[in-house]
């Protein structure tokens, strides 16, 4: 599943921003610009924990803003501003962010275990 969205503005809710969010099971995106375009990437397995805020005017227009608590060393805060579907959104950011860990630990105990079958094997 893959959610592409837009930044709204928070006066009648329109995607009148050059910020566009990519958010699949794997990573989160966003990339922003117009004549300079910059794409800032986290992989689900860094998100640590996650924020949604809905402010008056939000809240009117059926927006979100949803704060990204990473553990990567450039973006520790990733804010996806004024969104529709925020409280969809935020839970699959949850949801595939465990999932991603989940599948890293199990990835990485994998190769622990082949590398000490390797070391442990008579020549």
């Amino acid at each position: 599943m893959v959610y592409v969205e837009r930044k709204r503005t928070k006066l009648l809710g329109l995607p009148l921003s050059y910020t566009k969010y990519t958010i699949s099971e794997e990573r989160l995106r966003i990339t922003s610009g117009f004549l300079s375009i910059i794409e800032d990437d986290c992989f689900m397995y860094k998100i640590q924990d996650v924020r949604l805020t809905r402010s008056f005017m939000e809240r009117i227009f059926k927006l979100g803003t949803i704060t990204c608590y990473t553990g990567d060393t450039t973006h520790p805060k990733l804010e996806l501003e004024h969104i529709k579907q925020a409280g969809t959104i935020k839970d699959f950011i949850m949801y595939s962010s465990e999932e991603a860990r989940r599948k890293r630990r199990a990835r990485r105990a994998q190769q622990m275990e082949a590398e000490n079958s390797v070391e442990d094997a008579p020549e």
